[in-house]
């Protein structure tokens, strides 16, 4: 048996930046096992799954260690290898049925267009050691059904934070976004998002944590479509419009890699 896979880089105009996802192409539903065996051997924060249904596709992402509820990037990569290889034609929605509902993408002149759930944080009481855990202090401290969101003083400090990765392993949560106010021009604010329970120490662009950063900036901001940077090592940025309780996230992809599963 070969099954199609494939890497892309995703929130990507050019290869080799971004954030690299795989993606694997089943014709049937395999063992959740299997399935978290292949995002291991794969080695990127996450691999995705898509299995042909009526109307679509049933869709799973595996990081290298677990199964996650939500994932902005590989889902993005996913439509891109559909559109790619002509299972779907050019002008179609790619359609995916997931454990955060459906979700939709379609192209548009600015990329890939996905309409994802808007995941917004409320004010939380930060938990003990959250702050030297990070290695820098915030000012404000909110919490969302994944991840725990932080705003500290400005970009240069989002940029230079060094957790200590052994500490954020312990709190309840997919991960922490540490987040601020651009100073650089065209962009709205950055971000980078740490994950070490979830098996990803640093993600380099995470599409699902702009569902808490768009409907949190937009207030700020009084915007309702923003563009933001997320500054680790390698980058990308995530264009973001919000619309009642979606976030549509916009971005481009990349395929690096296509290659056959010989298992």
């Amino acid at each position: 048996m070969s099954i199609p896979i494939f890497k892309v880089d995703s929130f990507a105009a050019e290869p080799f930046t971004g954030n690299p996802a795989g993606v694997c192409l089943l014709s049937a539903a395999q063992p959740e096992a299997w399935m978290q065996n292949v995002a291991a051997e794969m080695n990127v924060a996450e691999t995705a799954f898509l299995v042909p249904r009526e109307g679509g596709y049933d869709l799973r992402w595996f990081t290298p260690t677990v199964e996650v509820d939500l994932c902005g990037h590989a889902t993005l990569a996913s439509a891109h290898v559909l559109w790619e290889t002509g299972r779907l034609a050019a002008g179609d929605v790619a359609r995916f049925h997931t454990k955060s509902g459906v979700l939709t993408c379609r192209r548009d002149a600015g990329g890939i267009v996905m309409d994802f759930p808007a995941e917004t944080v409320s004010p939380a009481v930060p938990p003990p050691g959250l702050e030297e855990g990070l290695g820098v202090p915030f000012s404000y401290c909110g919490l969302n059904r994944m991840d725990y969101l932080v705003e500290v003083a400005d970009e240069a400090t989002v940029r230079r934070v060094e957790p200590d990765l052994r500490a954020l392993m312990k709190y309840p949560v997919r991960g922490v976004i540490v987040t601020a106010r651009a100073e650089s021009s065209g962009i709205d604010f950055v971000s980078r998002f740490f994950a070490p329970a979830a098996g990803v120490d640093e993600d380099p662009v995470t599409g699902s944590a702009h569902c808490a950063l768009a409907p949190y900036w937009g207030a700020k901001l009084g915007k309702r479509e923003m563009l933001g940077f997320q500054a680790s090592r390698r980058g990308g940025r995530v264009g973001v419009r919000l619309s009642g309780d979606r976030v549509e996230l916009v971005g481009r992809a990349v395929t690096v890699l296509r290659g056959e599963l010989a298992v």
